[in-house]
């Protein structure tokens, strides 16, 4: 038996590799970073399965340069790199590895809050430095932070991982409030309009999936209803946020800081004008980085392809409407 051609657009964690070779002819990237578009297209013009990245586009043109192929599984959960109508239209499933990551990336979305809020980045700069002197070994207004105890925390967007960070506010005695397209309640968190959460909270933290109506849902005027005193947390994605508004807010004191794991263009350049700004706090997308998560990750996304390559009904596909 033929055993049906794969590409897999990155080394795996687990026992990922080893899972595919036994069913599957494995062809693997193993370069620097990850494919172009051209290498890709070739890559997978005899493939059946493409196991893909959130950095890699799956697109009409990918998809015409590969006309046996009979299902992608991204190793991601959000999929707005993918264009699903276009898969749709071929029948071809698209799988995802949704639910996974919800505590790691809350807990680095809370890494990152606490990090704005007692300036972490600042003291290390101060003391690596050479700063912390004998005559400044303490002073009553060196990095002032912020108090979380009694502070209101603004969730944008109550998914799964929205809910996991406001159990970690309740913990350290926040105020929660909360807004979402969808109007979804959850216990312990305050429902307000988007423009009255903006004006309320010391902490707007954003968890929403990257659509057409939310991109750059914090734009200029968002941020202008924001307290010159709170912060932006952003472990979603980039587009959420129009990132040349962020930083004259930045820069003009409308809002004191921002804590960033994602990017409208990524990777941020060194020269970008947010890693110049002291009250930035930045992290290379690692939300899902931890060896546990990243292995389940894996795992999914190997269970996706797989099923689709025997024909069964992939476990968590984004367009079931080709199965049916």
């Amino acid at each position: 038996m033929v055993k049906p051609r794969v590409y897999v657009t990155r080394p795996l964690p687990g026992d990922a590799h080893q899972r595919l070779t036994d069913d599957c002819t494995l062809r693997l990237w193993e370069g620097a970073g990850t494919p172009d578009a051209e290498t890709l297209h070739a890559a997978v013009a005899d493939c059946e399965g493409l196991l893909c990245m959130l950095t890699n586009t799956v697109d009409a043109a990918l998809l015409d340069a590969a006309p046996r192929l009979r299902v992608v599984s991204s190793m991601s959960v959000g999929v707005d790199h993918v264009d699903v109508a276009a898969l749709t239209a071929r029948g071809i499933p698209l799988g995802h590895t949704p639910g996974v990551l919800v505590d790691a990336t809350a807990d680095l979305a809370f890494a990152l809050l606490l990090s704005a809020a007692r300036r972490l980045p600042e003291a290390e700069r101060f003391l690596r430095e050479g700063n912390w002197t004998w005559a400044r070994r303490w002073e009553p207004g060196l990095l002032l932070g912020h108090d979380l105890r009694g502070a209101t925390l603004g969730l944008v967007g109550l998914g799964a991982i929205g809910q996991a960070v406001a159990r970690r506010a309740r913990g350290f005695g926040m105020r929660i409030i909360g807004w979402t397209p969808s109007g979804r309640q959850v216990d312990g968190v305050q429902v307000a309009d988007l423009d009255a959460l903006l004006e309320q909270s010391d902490f707007v933290s954003l968890h929403l999936a990257l659509s057409d109506s939310s991109r750059h849902i914090i734009d200029a005027r968002a941020l202008r209803r924001m307290k010159n005193s709170a912060v932006l947390i952003n472990t979603a994605r980039g587009p959420l946020v129009d990132e040349a508004a962020l930083v004259d807010a930045l820069r003009s004191g409308q809002i004191a800081g921002a804590a960033l794991d994602v990017f409208e263009s990524e990777p941020i350049g060194a020269d970008h004008p947010l890693l110049g700004l002291p009250n930035v706090v930045a992290a290379p997308h690692i939300g899902s980085a931890t060896l546990g998560t990243r292995t389940r990750m894996a795992e999914l996304a190997v269970d996706n392809l797989l099923a689709g390559l025997r024909g069964e009904p992939t476990p968590h596909c984004v367009n079931p409407e080709v199965q049916a």
